[in-house]
Protein backbone atom coordinates (compact mmCIF):
# COMPACT_ATOMS: atom_id res chain seq x y z
CA UNK A 1 0.00 0.00 0.00
CA UNK A 2 1.17 3.51 -0.82
CA UNK A 3 0.22 6.07 1.83
CA UNK A 4 0.26 9.87 1.86
CA UNK A 5 1.08 11.19 5.33
CA UNK A 6 0.24 14.86 6.00
CA UNK A 7 1.66 15.83 9.39
CA UNK A 8 3.55 18.96 10.48
CA UNK A 9 5.02 17.57 13.71
CA UNK A 10 8.46 16.30 12.72
CA UNK A 11 8.77 13.80 15.55
CA UNK A 12 5.36 12.25 14.90
CA UNK A 13 5.77 12.32 11.13
CA UNK A 14 9.19 10.71 11.23
CA UNK A 15 7.96 8.00 13.59
CA UNK A 16 4.84 7.20 11.57
CA UNK A 17 6.71 7.16 8.27
CA UNK A 18 9.52 4.94 9.57
CA UNK A 19 7.15 2.63 11.44
CA UNK A 20 4.77 2.12 8.52
CA UNK A 21 7.67 1.53 6.16
CA UNK A 22 8.93 -1.21 8.46
CA UNK A 23 5.46 -2.78 8.20
CA UNK A 24 5.67 -2.83 4.41
CA UNK A 25 3.90 0.40 3.47
CA UNK A 26 5.31 2.91 0.98
CA UNK A 27 4.91 6.31 2.68
CA UNK A 28 5.27 9.85 1.31
CA UNK A 29 5.30 12.60 3.95
CA UNK A 30 4.19 16.23 3.53
CA UNK A 31 4.22 18.84 6.30
CA UNK A 32 2.06 21.64 4.83
CA UNK A 33 -1.65 21.61 4.06
CA UNK A 34 -1.47 23.76 0.94
CA UNK A 35 1.40 21.67 -0.40
CA UNK A 36 -0.78 18.57 0.03
CA UNK A 37 -3.76 20.06 -1.82
CA UNK A 38 -2.79 18.64 -5.21
CA UNK A 39 -0.82 15.64 -3.97
CA UNK A 40 -3.60 13.10 -4.51
CA UNK A 41 -3.53 13.73 -8.24
CA UNK A 42 0.23 13.19 -8.40
CA UNK A 43 0.32 9.52 -7.32
CA UNK A 44 -2.16 6.62 -6.88
CA UNK A 45 -2.36 6.61 -3.09
CA UNK A 46 -4.26 3.80 -1.38
CA UNK A 47 -5.01 5.93 1.68
CA UNK A 48 -4.15 9.18 3.46
CA UNK A 49 -3.16 9.80 7.09
CA UNK A 50 -4.16 13.41 7.78
CA UNK A 51 -3.42 15.70 10.71
CA UNK A 52 -5.83 18.61 11.14
CA UNK A 53 -3.62 21.31 12.69
CA UNK A 54 -1.51 22.06 9.62
CA UNK A 55 0.30 25.17 8.41
CA UNK A 56 -0.73 26.62 5.06
CA UNK A 57 -4.21 25.08 5.09
CA UNK A 58 -6.10 23.50 7.97
CA UNK A 59 -6.61 19.76 7.62
CA UNK A 60 -10.40 20.04 7.76
CA UNK A 61 -10.36 22.59 4.94
CA UNK A 62 -7.96 20.38 2.99
CA UNK A 63 -10.19 17.34 3.41
CA UNK A 64 -13.26 19.25 2.24
CA UNK A 65 -11.36 20.54 -0.80
CA UNK A 66 -10.29 17.00 -1.72
CA UNK A 67 -13.86 15.73 -1.55
CA UNK A 68 -15.27 18.67 -3.50
CA UNK A 69 -12.71 17.92 -6.19
CA UNK A 70 -13.92 14.34 -6.49
CA UNK A 71 -11.05 12.63 -4.67
CA UNK A 72 -12.25 9.34 -3.19
CA UNK A 73 -9.01 8.11 -1.53
CA UNK A 74 -9.71 6.76 1.98
CA UNK A 75 -8.67 9.29 4.63
CA UNK A 76 -7.72 8.47 8.21
CA UNK A 77 -7.69 11.63 10.33
CA UNK A 78 -4.96 11.48 12.99
CA UNK A 79 -5.24 14.47 15.29
CA UNK A 80 -5.16 15.85 18.82
CA UNK A 81 -8.65 17.33 18.36
CA UNK A 82 -10.66 14.96 20.50
CA UNK A 83 -14.06 16.60 21.08
CA UNK A 84 -17.23 14.96 19.81
CA UNK A 85 -17.86 17.99 17.59
CA UNK A 86 -14.40 17.61 16.02
CA UNK A 87 -14.91 13.89 15.38
CA UNK A 88 -18.34 14.40 13.87
CA UNK A 89 -17.08 17.33 11.79
CA UNK A 90 -14.20 15.29 10.41
CA UNK A 91 -16.39 12.36 9.45
CA UNK A 92 -19.05 14.63 7.93
CA UNK A 93 -16.35 16.44 5.93
CA UNK A 94 -15.41 13.17 4.24
CA UNK A 95 -13.02 11.33 6.55
CA UNK A 96 -13.35 7.54 6.48
CA UNK A 97 -11.90 7.08 9.97
CA UNK A 98 -10.83 9.27 12.89
CA UNK A 99 -8.11 8.49 15.43
CA UNK A 100 -7.08 10.76 18.31
CA UNK A 101 -3.47 11.32 19.45
CA UNK A 102 -1.70 9.80 21.31
CA UNK A 103 -2.00 6.60 19.32
CA UNK A 104 -0.40 3.21 18.81
CA UNK A 105 1.27 2.71 15.44
CA UNK A 106 -0.13 -0.82 15.27
CA UNK A 107 -3.65 0.63 15.41
CA UNK A 108 -2.87 3.13 12.63
CA UNK A 109 -1.63 0.25 10.47
CA UNK A 110 -4.69 -1.89 11.29
CA UNK A 111 -7.07 0.94 10.43
CA UNK A 112 -5.26 1.54 7.13
CA UNK A 113 -5.54 -2.15 6.26
CA UNK A 114 -9.26 -2.02 7.09
CA UNK A 115 -9.74 1.00 4.82
CA UNK A 116 -7.84 -0.81 2.07
CA UNK A 117 -10.02 -3.93 2.42
CA UNK A 118 -13.19 -1.85 2.37
CA UNK A 119 -12.10 -0.02 -0.77
CA UNK A 120 -11.44 -3.31 -2.56
CA UNK A 121 -14.62 -4.98 -1.28
CA UNK A 122 -12.74 -7.49 0.87
CA UNK A 123 -14.37 -8.89 4.00
CA UNK A 124 -11.26 -10.43 5.55
CA UNK A 125 -7.49 -10.14 5.69
CA UNK A 126 -6.81 -13.43 3.93
CA UNK A 127 -6.46 -13.31 0.14
CA UNK A 128 -6.26 -16.46 -1.93
CA UNK A 129 -5.69 -17.54 -5.51
CA UNK A 130 -5.79 -21.26 -6.13
CA UNK A 131 -3.16 -22.89 -3.94
CA UNK A 132 -1.81 -19.53 -2.79
CA UNK A 133 -2.88 -17.64 0.35
CA UNK A 134 -1.71 -14.25 1.63
CA UNK A 135 -2.35 -13.00 5.17
CA UNK A 136 -2.44 -9.18 5.01
CA UNK A 137 -2.09 -8.78 8.78
CA UNK A 138 0.72 -11.23 9.39
CA UNK A 139 2.38 -10.38 6.05
CA UNK A 140 2.85 -14.07 5.34
CA UNK A 141 2.13 -16.17 2.27
CA UNK A 142 1.65 -19.91 1.87
CA UNK A 143 1.56 -22.21 -1.14
CA UNK A 144 -0.17 -25.56 -0.60
CA UNK A 145 -0.05 -24.73 3.12
CA UNK A 146 3.73 -24.29 3.14
CA UNK A 147 5.16 -20.94 4.21
CA UNK A 148 6.93 -18.89 1.54
CA UNK A 149 9.98 -16.72 2.17
CA UNK A 150 9.16 -13.44 0.44
CA UNK A 151 10.82 -10.05 0.63
CA UNK A 152 8.84 -6.94 1.55
CA UNK A 153 8.57 -5.83 -2.08
CA UNK A 154 7.56 -9.33 -3.20
CA UNK A 155 4.78 -9.35 -0.60
CA UNK A 156 3.65 -5.88 -1.67
CA UNK A 157 3.61 -6.90 -5.35
CA UNK A 158 1.70 -10.08 -4.56
CA UNK A 159 -0.87 -8.15 -2.52
CA UNK A 160 -1.33 -5.65 -5.35
CA UNK A 161 -1.94 -8.41 -7.89
CA UNK A 162 -4.34 -10.28 -5.59
CA UNK A 163 -6.35 -7.11 -4.91
CA UNK A 164 -6.67 -6.58 -8.66
CA UNK A 165 -7.72 -10.01 -9.87
CA UNK A 166 -8.85 -9.96 -13.45
CA UNK A 167 -7.13 -6.66 -14.18
CA UNK A 168 -3.96 -5.96 -16.11
CA UNK A 169 -1.70 -3.61 -14.16
CA UNK A 170 0.68 -1.49 -16.24
CA UNK A 171 4.30 -1.40 -15.16
CA UNK A 172 4.12 2.31 -14.30
CA UNK A 173 1.10 1.76 -12.07
CA UNK A 174 2.80 -1.03 -10.15
CA UNK A 175 5.96 1.01 -9.63
CA UNK A 176 3.92 3.98 -8.37
CA UNK A 177 2.20 1.72 -5.84
CA UNK A 178 5.35 0.01 -4.57
CA UNK A 179 7.76 2.94 -4.30
CA UNK A 180 7.45 6.27 -2.50
CA UNK A 181 9.35 9.50 -3.06
CA UNK A 182 13.10 9.23 -2.74
CA UNK A 183 13.17 5.43 -2.95
CA UNK A 184 15.73 4.44 -5.55
CA UNK A 185 14.24 2.41 -8.37
CA UNK A 186 16.46 0.55 -10.81
CA UNK A 187 15.15 0.18 -14.35
CA UNK A 188 14.72 -3.60 -14.08
CA UNK A 189 13.61 -3.77 -10.44
CA UNK A 190 10.04 -4.82 -11.22
CA UNK A 191 11.16 -7.56 -13.60
CA UNK A 192 13.47 -8.88 -10.89
CA UNK A 193 10.63 -9.04 -8.34
CA UNK A 194 8.35 -10.77 -10.85
CA UNK A 195 11.10 -13.26 -11.73
CA UNK A 196 11.69 -14.13 -8.07
CA UNK A 197 7.97 -14.53 -7.39
CA UNK A 198 7.60 -16.87 -10.35
CA UNK A 199 10.44 -19.01 -9.04
CA UNK A 200 8.69 -19.29 -5.67
CA UNK A 201 5.07 -19.57 -6.86
CA UNK A 202 5.38 -21.21 -10.25
CA UNK A 203 5.76 -19.69 -13.70
CA UNK A 204 2.01 -19.59 -14.36
CA UNK A 205 0.99 -17.48 -11.37
CA UNK A 206 1.93 -14.16 -12.97
CA UNK A 207 1.30 -13.46 -16.66
CA UNK A 208 3.10 -10.80 -18.68
CA UNK A 209 1.01 -9.17 -21.39
CA UNK A 210 3.60 -7.55 -23.62
CA UNK A 211 3.06 -3.84 -23.95
CA UNK A 212 0.24 -3.89 -21.37
CA UNK A 213 1.55 -5.08 -18.00
CA UNK A 214 1.09 -7.91 -15.51
CA UNK A 215 -1.88 -9.91 -14.25
CA UNK A 216 -2.53 -13.06 -12.26
CA UNK A 217 -2.60 -16.28 -14.22
CA UNK A 218 -5.29 -18.93 -13.88
CA UNK A 219 -5.18 -20.57 -10.43
CA UNK A 220 -3.75 -24.04 -10.49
Amino acid sequence: MRILLVEDDCQIGDGVQAGLRQLGFAVDWLRDGRQALGALTDAPYDAVVLDLGLPGMDGMELLSAWRRGGCDAPVLVLTARDSLADRLGGLDAGADDYLVKPFALAEVAARLRALHRRRHGLSQSLLSHGRLSLDLVGKTATLDGEALELTGKELALLELLLCNKGRVLPRERIEEKLYGWGQELESNALEVHVHHLRKKLGAGFIRTLRGLGYTLGDPA
